[in-house]
């Protein structure tokens, strides 16, 4: 060593020999991390192009390139049929299809080996020689679309075969006026004085439930029917088919409080076009109670419904009808209207959709009323009562509609057929009315039209509004309404202005509901004050402009 070599330069020397070694080692780490990497891919390839399941070769499919999320999303939409849901669950697809196409190989690798260890654990979908990856799975499990008739509401027949604990049961009896039950898939139906309903399904629990398939359950004197679900067809457990037909049917009641006009749609007919015109004509209707004079008075609306015979329940005895869906019950949550967002149409139909439907299934010609001209009068109806709510001074009601530009019928109770009744009451522009079951006859107004309610003293507004009101303007009618007045009621002259009907009606609706219905409703006629009441008919009047 040189005595001027600093130390510095003695260190460096000292080191040089290490730092060469250091150098070795580390490219020896890159080619072993690279020939692994190497060894790895071949592997990969080697097992992708080998791998057999069952015979076939393994692949993935368009569904399983999405996480197993997806396949639990689409039963919750087909068992909830929350269509709310559906852009959710379709834009969270999207999403994990991007993702998917975006993943290295080693992602791949691992989702294949995901997709095995499913498929090893799931000994149902081995028996149906692995289901997922047949044609028909991808069609079904595809998103609910608005325009395609989904079967399955409430479970039972749900193809998840991989969570059969988890089923929803087949009837819905949460609901406090009506129940319904969807059988979905093998259903079987057995007349006779109690009907009983039965769905066969590996995938449903035993159960069984007295259902009352009326639009109100909880009124008096309902027939009830029974409704269950067992495993095996045999004949223990399942009346043996003797007639299968290969379309959906419906199980309603009549009874109730049919026959009361009001009551027949709000109760039947709109319930019934709810549950049954998703099927657009192909569904058989099984009828508790079955009522053929008033089936008659409405065979139009009928033969719309359902192109097959109708048949009577109970009048079925030995007869096992098998079909490969069924529903039981019938409703709207509503009174006298169609709310798509808490209604199931299947399709989002509207109360407009419905009297569309009354126009087509009647033939009737006009679809809108006509535009207020100097060449022609729109034409007004005005019901005339014949009971209580009747009009004490009607030619004067008369006279002024026409004053300010209407040609006016009175129209009582209809002499000639229904169907051509139908068709006068779809020929006016307005229709006039107290409040009662003949303003039903609105649904067949154009749309359009003027619907007046005169609304009897009483406080009643809101019962005007629940039964009329609202549903006029879900029908897209223009909706008016005028309130009697006190010294417009026959009760303030029968009564005195100090009796209690007259003095404090909401004291009368607090304390009892029969009273109300008495008085209010059942004793009580109209002399409508023309002054107060003309602003209303020129209202009328400007609607049609």
């Amino acid at each position: 060593m040189r005595r001027g070599e600093s130390k510095t330069t003695r260190g460096a020397n000292r080191s040089s020999p290490s730092s060469w070694k250091s150098s070795y080692i580390g490219y020896g780490l890159v080619v072993g991390f690279v020939l692994m990497l190497l060894f790895l891919m071949v592997s990969s390839q080697f097992s992708n192009s080998t791998n057999v399941y069952f015979g076939r070769p393994a692949t993935i499919s368009k569904t399983d390139s999405v996480p197993s999320a997806r396949h639990q999303e689409d039963h919750a939409g087909q068992e909830g049929g929350s269509r709310e849901m559906e852009g959710h669950y379709r834009e969270k697809e999207k999403v994990a299809r991007t993702h998917t196409e975006q993943s290295t190989g080693q992602h791949q690798e691992k989702k294949v080996e995901s997709e095995q260890q499913r498929a090893e654990k799931n000994p149902i979908e081995e028996q149906l020689g692995n289901e997922r990856n047949s044609d028909k799975w991808e069609e079904r499990h595809q998103p609910e679309k608005k325009d395609r008739i989904e079967f399955s509401e409430f479970g039972g027949g749900t193809d998840d075969f991989n969570n059969v604990a988890n089923t929803k049961p087949i009837c819905d009896t949460s609901f406090g006026k009506y129940d319904i039950c969807v059988l979905d898939g093998d259903a079987r139906a057995q007349g006779g004085a109690v009907p009983t309903l039965t769905l066969v399904s590996p995938r449903a629990p035993r159960r069984e439930w007295k259902i009352k398939p009326y639009s109100r359950k909880y009124l008096d004197g309902l027939k009830a029917v029974t409704v269950k679900s067992v495993p095996n067809p045999d004949v223990v457990d399942a009346p043996q088919c003797t007639t299968r037909l290969n379309v959906p049917a419906m199980v309603i009641e009549l009874g109730g409080l049919t026959g009361n006009y009001w009551h027949d749609f709000t109760d039947v007919l709109i319930p019934l076009f709810i549950g049954a015109r998703r099927f657009g004509g192909e569904v058989q209707l099984l009828v508790v109670n079955l009522l053929p004079f008033w089936v008659d008075k409405y065979k139009r609306i009928f033969s719309q419904i359902s192109r097959y015979e109708i048949v009577d329940l109970e009048k079925d005895h030995g007869v096992v009808r098998c079909y490969p869906h069924l529903v039981v019950g019938y409703g709207s949550r509503k009174e006298f209207t169609i709310d798509p967002s808490i209604d199931d149409t299947g399709v989002g139909y509207t109360m407009v959709n419905f009297t569309e439907f009354l126009r087509h299934s009647y033939s009737l010609p006009r679809d809108r009323p006509i535009k207020r001209t100097n060449h022609q009068r729109p034409r007004m109806m005005i019901l005339e009562r014949t009971n209580s709510r009747k009009f004490m001074n009607l030619p004067e009601v008369v006279a002024a509609a026409e004053a300010v530009g209407f040609e006016v019928t009175v129209a009582g109770r209809p002499r000639a057929s229904y169907d051509e009744f139908v068709r006068e009451v779809n020929s006016f522009d307005v229709m006039l009315g107290v409040h009662g079951a003949g303003l039903t006859n609105c649904v067949f107004l154009p749309t359009g039209a003027v619907l007046v309610q005169i609304v009897p003293y009483g406080r009643l507004e809101n019962i005007a509004k629940t039964d009329f009101g609202d549903p006029a303007r879900d029908m897209g009618l223009r909706y008016i309404e005028y309130g009697i007045a006190a010294d417009e009621s026959s009760l303030l002259e029968a009564l005195g202005k100090d009796h209690p009907i007259i003095k404090d009606p909401i004291a009368v609706h607090m304390s009892d509901w029969g009273k109300v219905a008495e008085w209010y409703l059942g004793k009580q006629d109209v002399r409508v004050n023309i002054e107060r009441f003309r602003p209303v008919l020129m209202q009328a009047l400007e609607h049609l402009h």
